[in-house]
Parts: structure tokens; sequence; C-alpha cells
């Protein structure tokens, strides 16, 4: 008995120390670190065509990155870009053309993943209105989702190809997905997107007439873009984001039905099942690439940037390739 009370204590003090050492040598798991938070700043409001991101959300792809997703809306590519630059969001989803006069403006950019290899724009008006080129849109009005859009600056391209000076036109910013006016009469022709287009029809916009962009110029349409400074300071961040939205287009490409269920949560034009699988295809298709998903080919971007200095959209060339990565994508598994 008294050998049993004389160790009591020295056990007592031993487990102390052993337990402490465990929790000193433990490491913290993936729970219990800090997530940090990624913010994305969007050409639009959450809609379907951008269904990936939620489906991320609710899968847990953000979680098993140890990310926190934000979703900053905005009205067009140049918005999306001013919120990367202000310091309001980390990366950009923005078109090209935003970007690189962004760029010109002598604005310190890095393009790091490409989302949409193909030119999506195009140029609608009825049949009943006759247009069958850009030089018919002369004295007229013509719609554009925003004047920070990449609607309009590829109405640019489609002028500027054809010799019409803009002035030549009236440019209405009409919204985004906004074909309304042109139903109503009220623009003789709308820029606009695939998408966008495929709404209008199932809206009854009847026959019409499409000039697509890509025919004169196969533009990327969509890109992610930060800042010189987020992407020497927060690599490992944006690897991380960017394996997400990797994985999530995948998932959406194998599970386009269940994915379109996800966007009726969270997408603010996401109520019709019908139309989100719809959407969910148009893009799936938009976001397939020969090089692998978000790759970029240094050729073509090297054409778009000459096209765009010949046509006077920008005054000087901003060496596109120094400004363009593949380096964070190739790391991506």
């Amino acid at each position: 008995m008294k050998i049993t009370k004389l160790f009591l204590p020295i056990l007592l003090v031993l487990t102390v120390i052993v337990a402490g050492c465990s929790k000193e040598n433990s490491q913290p798991t993936e729970t219990e670190k800090q997530r940090e938070t990624i913010r994305m700043a969007s050409w639009s409001k959450p809609i379907v065509e951008q269904s990936n991101l939620y489906v991320a959300e609710e899968k847990g792809f953000f979680e098993k990155e140890n990310l926190t997703f934000e979703y900053i809306p905005g009205a067009g590519g140049g918005d999306a870009v001013k919120n990367i630059l202000s310091g309001n969001a980390d990366i950009a989803f923005a078109n090209l053309e935003a970007v690189l006069l962004a760029a010109e403006k002598g604005e310190k950019l890095r393009i790091i993943y490409n989302i949409y290899p193909e030119n999506v724009f195009n140029l609608v008006s009825l049949k009943e209105s006759n247009i069958q080129s850009i030089e018919d849109l002369k004295g007229k009005n013509v719609g554009v989702y925003s004047l920070a859009s990449g609607t309009y600056q590829n109405l640019q391209v489609l002028l500027h190809d054809a010799g019409v000076k803009e002035e030549e036109i009236t440019v209405t910013a009409t919204g985004v997905l906004n074909f309304a006016p042109l139903m109503k009469g009220q623009v003789a022709a709308t820029a606009a997107t695939d998408t966008g287009l495929y709404d209008a029809k199932q809206k009854g916009l009847g026959e019409v007439n499409i000039i697509e962009v890509k025919d004169v110029l196969n533009t990327p349409s969509d890109v992610f873009v930060v800042t010189e400074k987020v992407f020497n300071e927060k690599k490992d961040l944006l690897i991380r984001f960017l394996q997400v939205y990797k994985d999530s287009i995948e998932y959406t490409m194998e599970n386009p039905d269940e994915v379109a269920d996800i966007a009726t949560k969270h997408a603010v034009d996401g109520t019709d099942v019908t139309r989100n699988k719809e959407i969910i295809a148009i893009r799936n298709q938009t976001s397939k690439n020969t090089n692998g998903l978000g790759m970029f080919d240094f050729t073509v971007l090297k054409e778009v940037e000459a096209s765009y200095v010949e046509m006077g959209l920008l005054q000087k060339a901003v060496n596109i390739e120094d400004l363009t990565t593949n380096a964070l994508v190739e790391q991506l598994k």
C-alpha cells in the first residue's frame, strides 16, 4: 500500500508530461488550420454559366484546398479588372480585351488561366432588319451589355475589320443578357454572347442574322487575371484556386444534370433546370481546350495582339507573351 501511494504522484506527473509532449509534437489537422479566402471578381452576377463554382462550394472542393470562396459581382470585364487593381479582389474573371486595355495603360497584370479558348461573342439582328454586314449598321442604334463588357470591345473588333467608324453608329448599353431592346425594335442589332443568344431564342426572338466575331478574330473569350503583386506574393493561393476551378469544370462536364440542379440554388438566372442544362452544355463545350484545360496557345495570343494594334484598339503592343503564363496551370493535377 505504501509503495502504491509513493508511485501514484510520480505516475501522475509522467502522464502530464507525456500528454504535453504529444500535444506539442502533433500537427494541426486540415480542418484546424484557418482557411484562406480567395476573392474572385466576375464580369457578372452569379449566373448559370459559372455553375462549376457553385459545385465546388457544395462538393467541398474549396474545403479540400483549405479555401473560402468569395464571389464579387460586376457589370463587364472592365469592372472585374478594376476590382483587382483596387485590391477588392485577388483574381478577375474577365474578357481578354479588358485585360489588354488595362495593360496598355501601364497596369502590371499576369494572365494565368484560359477559361474559354474560343471567341463566344456575336452580333445579332432580326431577319426583317436585313442587316447582312457590319456596313449595314451605319446610322443605326446597336446594343451592348455595357461599355465595360466584352460585347462592346468585340463590337469594336467587327467595326474596325469592316472599316466602319464607331461615330457612324449609336452604341447603347442595354444591360447584361438583355435582348429586350432588340425584340422591341429599340436597337437594330445587339452585340451578345452565345448563351445570351440562346436565352433570347427561348423568349421568342424569332429569325435572326448572326455575325460571329470568331470568324474575324478568334480571341479567347475569358481568362483569369491577377495583378503582378498578387502573382508574386500569393502563388500558392492561386494554384489552389485554379486546381478547384479545373476540378469543378471536369466534374461539371461529367455530371451536367446534377450541376443544373445545383445551379437553381445559386445562380440569379437559375430557376429553370431545363435552361440550366442547355447553358451548361454550351459552356462545357467552350471550356474544352485541345492544349489542356486552362492552357494558352501563344501563337493565337500574339495574333490577337497584332490584330488589335493594326485595328487601333491598342495604340501599342503590350507584349502579351510576357503578361501570360502557363506556369501555374502546369502545376495542376
